[in-house]
């Protein structure tokens, strides 16, 4: 039985990748290095808009329940990131800080606004927590790769975020807009997911949990992709592309062309 992580689990893995991504930042020869992964930025670019996510997310958790998310003014004072490398580090640090202090004032179980309402995740500070670790992981990889020797994500963190990309990212209640389907998501680590697409949206089950046992029939399953989950994180972000030789992608790949142009909210 695969390990659930905890909140306790979720500030860790912050903790954790965020200092990975100072480091990898540390490292770079210079500010300027291009990112492939994110066109036309820069490290600065990338490092500023990290930054800024995580001090938008400490404000919107320390705000609890509402109907929008607060002010920019509740968490960026106009200036950006300082340009100066160890200054910028610093505003990192500090971003990260203000983020794991609020998520800790706040505990697991605070309602807050989200942009998920329409997911099968709960609007909380909780799910706040768990959303941030593959952000900063998927980052972090951007960084390695400008740098030309990108990591893995250690296997606690893909697996968890995979989870999260499916429960989080990928459920709506929003029409599938074309033909039904069923897609299957395996991990080489032992875990795997179930994502149906109708005209009642997309909805994630975990494989094997009694829930999600109703349909095992693998006859049903329209398309289906295998790898470790690093990679299947990396395939969502769309880091690695469909017909990356770290997949096995089964069954009619236009589904995944037609999940990665759906935008649910347009």
């Amino acid at each position: 039985m695969h390990k659930i992580l905890t909140f306790s689990d979720h500030l860790r893995l912050i903790d954790e990748r965020s200092t990975a991504f100072r480091a990898a930042v540390a490292a770079a020869p210079s500010l300027d290095v291009p990112v492939p992964s994110c066109p036309g930025w820069t490290l600065f670019d990338l490092v500023q808009h990290l930054g800024m996510g995580r001090r938008k997310s400490a404000a919107i958790v320390a705000a609890g329940p509402a109907d929008a998310p607060p002010e920019k003014s509740a968490w960026e004072d106009g200036t950006g990131a300082p340009r100066e490398r160890e200054a910028l580090l610093a505003w990192w640090t500090e971003s990260v800080e203000r983020l794991t202090s609020a998520l800790r004032e706040a505990g697991p179980d605070r309602g807050c606004w989200t942009w998920w309402g329409d997911s099968q995740s709960p609007e909380t500070s909780g799910a706040w927590a768990r959303r941030q670790v593959p952000e900063i992981a998927v980052h972090t990889y951007d960084v390695q790769l400008a740098l030309g020797d990108p990591e893995p994500m250690p296997d606690e963190v893909a697996l968890d975020g995979f989870d999260d990309c499916q429960f989080t990212l990928c459920s709506t209640d929003v029409a599938w807009p074309h033909e039904p389907a069923v897609v299957d998501y395996y991990a080489t680590e032992g875990r795997s997911w179930r994502l149906r697409l109708s005209r009642d949206g997309a909805w994630a089950a975990r494989l094997g949990a009694p829930a999600a046992s109703e349909d095992p029939d693998p006859d049903t399953v329209d398309a289906s992709a295998r790898g470790t989950a690093s990679d299947l994180v990396l395939f969502f972000y769309g880091r690695i592309p469909p017909d990356s030789p770290k997949l096995e992608l089964d069954g009619d790949r236009r589904i995944f062309d037609q999940l990665i142009a759906w935008d649910p909210s347009v």
